[in-house]
């Protein structure tokens, strides 16, 4: 069954894994990302209709609705940041920064498209992302993993809020291999030295998470809603012996 779904942050690691494979499987996309260069060429590749901006510009949301159509079966926020300091190096802005692209552009991203999300012939589907951040304390995280606790919260309201015509749920991720996370991952050695902290001794690919997210927005997850579903490589619930 062919679906309309919304991706923000359809030209970045995830976004664009993601619509390739919502794409081959004959959906059709309306991507949303800042890079225009980006952006362009993915949606000229796959046939999508898009949307140029930031979710930092409060009037980015009204746009993608009236762009994206009447009638809208997914959403997938596929926008975050990786700011990670000690708490003293920390400022105002920073957790203001990371909050409003991790949580707050969420929010507003579903708040926009609802109209069209509740006008779904089945059950629309909407797909945040979390971190293995919020469960698993790791140093430096104060900023990004309070943003990331907000958008579990987030979730949990909006699932409960809009059954049954919409299901909300959370995919939180260990690191990926994205161009998010380039600059953790430029050093090889630690990059190694990370990967060997999980119980499945390997760095997240986009692939791991895309496949995820597409099945939560498909009919065969039509029974699943607030949930926050780790693909961590056990990173947030195993030890390894290391």
């Amino acid at each position: 069954m062919a679906q309309k779904v919304i991706i923000y942050g359809g030209s970045g690691g995830i976004g664009s894994t993601t619509a390739r494979l919502l794409h081959a499987r004959g959906d059709a996309l309306h991507l949303v990302a800042r890079n225009e260069e980006k952006l362009t060429a993915l949606a000229d590749e796959l046939g999508a209709s898009y949307t140029v901006g930031d979710v930092t510009d409060a009037g980015l949301f009204a746009r993608v609705a009236d762009e994206a159509g009447e009638v809208v079966d997914g959403l997938v926020y596929a926008v975050g940041t990786i700011n990670l300091r000690m708490l003293p190096r920390l400022t105002a802005d920073d957790f203001m920064q990371d909050f409003q692209v991790n949580a707050m552009g969420a929010a507003l991203a579903v708040q926009a498209a609802l109209p069209a999300l509740k006008k779904s012939e089945h059950t629309a589907s909407v797909v945040l992302y979390s971190s293995v951040a919020v469960q698993q304390g790791f140093t430096f995280h104060a900023s990004v993993g309070m943003a990331k606790g907000a958008v579990e919260g987030l979730m949990l309201s909006l699932a409960t809020e809009l059954a049954p015509k919409v299901r909300v749920n959370a995919i939180a991720p260990s690191l990926v291999r994205t161009p998010l996370a380039r600059t953790l991952l430029s050093n090889e050695r630690m990059a190694e030295g990370i990967a060997k902290m999980h119980a499945l001794p390997r760095l997240g690919e986009p692939e791991d998470i895309a496949s995820l997210t597409a099945f939560l927005l498909s009919p065969e997850a039509s029974w699943i809603t607030g949930q926050v579903i780790g693909v961590d490589g056990g990173r947030s619930s195993l030890r390894t012996k290391s």
